[in-house]
């Protein structure tokens, strides 16, 4: 079985920062890109920052310069460091991993963490 576990969400304010992490553990026989997602009361949820296995990253606009995604391959992990937090972060953000999974790496899906929630509030 695999599985995605997030850590790391909580209160903050306007300006400050928090650091999200997410572990994948399983039978995972790949990891190609990781990346995060987050979702907002009443809207859908959006891309905020990918990493691919060698390390390309790309990012939402929005969050361009405040947020960065980094990841450690052998320990299966991704990380959103995110600084100047406003308002409008504020959402459940979601970790994803392209894994080809099982002994011998038959199957390659998408793969979602539980959810973190992030409110970043005065």
């Amino acid at each position: 079985q695999v599985q995605l576990v997030e850590s790391g969400g909580g209160l903050v304010q306007p300006g400050g920062s928090l650091r999200l992490s997410c572990a994948a553990s399983g039978s995972i026989f790949s990891i190609y890109a990781m990346g995060w997602y987050r979702q907002a009361p009443g809207k859908q949820r959006e891309l905020v920052a990918v990493i691919t296995s060698g390390g390309n990253t790309n990012y939402a606009d929005s969050v361009k310069g405040r947020f960065t995604i980094s990841r450690d391959n052998a320990k299966n992990t991704v990380s959103l460091q995110m600084n100047s937090l406003k308002v409008e972060d504020t959402a459940v953000y979601y970790c994803n991993a392209d894994m080809r999974v099982g002994v011998l790496g038959g199957l390659r899906d998408d793969y979602w963490g539980q959810g973190a929630q992030v409110t970043v509030s005065s």
